[in-house]
């Protein structure tokens, strides 16, 4: 398999922090500042399945989706992208290890934006690495955690655990229509909080 298509470049997505920044000659801290959204974004092994519509990889629709979103909002989200490890995506560019989906570990990192007005919305195709661990970790957040399932209508088990994560941290649950697509479940959240 080719690494290059799985490891993205370091592309600066317009709309992004990093783009954001750069345009008005802040630094990323200042740029954070504008952060209304947290996407906390699921890159594990299973984003690679080519199931998305016109038989693309899940990752692939999603990071097109995220281009879309940013463009839409600029300087508005900040990205998240996990699987066995954690990082910050200043570029908009969700990049990860496409190993195990380690949720818990995720919410952890995030957790100091906990109750500062951003908004957090975790996406995700399945199961995490420990379900318990991630529900426990979801009930220490006073800002509500809100789920989109992005996997296959088939699987049960993904889309009751983001069920789940979402009641316990007394967010909104919503599935994607399209394996992959996220603009459209984000904007619906992001809608019915400003309400």
């Amino acid at each position: 398999m080719n690494n290059q298509a799985l490891i993205p470049g370091s592309q600066i997505i317009p709309g992004s922090l990093s783009a954001i920044a750069r345009h008005q000659n802040q630094s990323l801290a200042q740029s954070w500042l504008s952060v209304e959204v947290l996407l906390i974004v699921d890159v594990s092994g299973s984003m690679l399945s080519p199931d998305a519509p016109g038989g693309r990889k899940r990752y692939d629709v999603a990071v097109e989706e995220l281009k879309r979103l940013q463009a839409e909002m600029p300087g508005k989200i900040g990205v998240v992208a996990f699987s066995d490890s954690v990082q910050f995506c200043p570029s908009g560019h969700p990049t990860g290890s496409f190993g195990n989906t380690n949720m818990a570990h995720a919410l952890e990192f995030v957790k100091p934006a906990d109750d500062t007005g951003v908004k957090f919305i975790l996406i995700s195709d399945g199961v995490p690495d420990s379900e318990e661990k991630t529900l426990s970790v979801a009930r220490t957040f006073k800002t509500h955690i809100d789920t989109i399932y992005i996997g296959p209508e088939r699987d049960q088990g993904g889309r009751e655990f983001l069920k789940r994560l979402a009641e316990t941290s007394g967010g909104q649950f919503v599935q994607s229509e399209k394996i992959a697509e996220l603009a459209a479940p984000v904007l619906k959240l992001l809608e019915s909080a400003r309400r």
